[in-house]
């Protein structure tokens, strides 16, 4: 970790009663964007960017581990750069969303329920494909 970066947006709370449950709620909110991961219809980025912030307030140790992470710290920085998604990436959430979404409406039985699941994967996509391309080495 690069402990001596300087990150203007860490401003920890000198009351311990705020730091212990912004530290709790962060970690929570990282264990959210993690199932986030693999559940289609649960984002990501927005509970990992949550999490940023309560670390910001709690713990630059939580911070940085969370802004140097090998698996998610790349998302975070893209995002904090105003960086897009990468080919791959985008590649890889369309799959996912698409698997999860299609094996849910062949086990539905309600059509209702089939047609809300189909425009929320149309959505999403359209969404994801809008999203600024990250042309940088992946």
């Amino acid at each position: 970790m690069q402990s001596e970066e300087i990150v203007p947006e860490i401003k920890i709370s000198h009351r311990p009663i705020v730091r212990w449950t912004l530290l709790f709620a962060g970690t929570v909110l990282v264990g959210i964007g993690i199932l986030g991961i693999f559940l289609p219809l649960l984002p990501t980025t927005v509970f990992f960017l949550m999490a940023a912030w309560c670390y910001a307030r709690s713990s630059r140790k939580f911070y940085e581990w969370l802004h140097h992470n090998k698996v998610f710290g790349k998302y975070l920085k893209n995002y904090r750069e105003g960086n897009g998604i990468t080919v791959s990436g985008k590649i890889s959430i369309i799959v996912i969303l698409w698997s999860g979404i299609l094996y849910s409406i062949f086990v539905t039985q309600s059509h209702i329920i089939q047609l809300l699941l189909l425009a929320i994967a149309i959505g999403v996509t359209i969404h994801i494909i809008v999203i600024p391309t990250n042309n940088k080495t992946e």
